[in-house]
């Protein structure tokens, strides 16, 4: 008893999903396509830090913490 009133909510909610079609920023959904051109993320972080993180790794699986 009571699986009734579950799986009308489901499928109401389910109904709601499939036909609900909120208003879509384009112009938003455009920059975030193409991006700035001048920026890259690889430049975010510096290969020393990279190297940092690789020393203390090979310190861990070596048993030398």
């Amino acid at each position: 008893m009571g699986r009734g009133r579950a799986k009308a909510k489901q499928t109401k909610v389910a109904r709601e999903l499939k036909y609900y079609s909120p208003q879509t920023d384009l112009s938003a959904l455009e920059r975030e396509l193409h991006g700035d051109v001048g920026t890259d993320t690889r430049d975010q972080w510096s290969k020393d830090d990279d190297a940092d993180e690789d020393d203390d790794y090979e310190r861990w699986i070596s048993g030398q913490r």
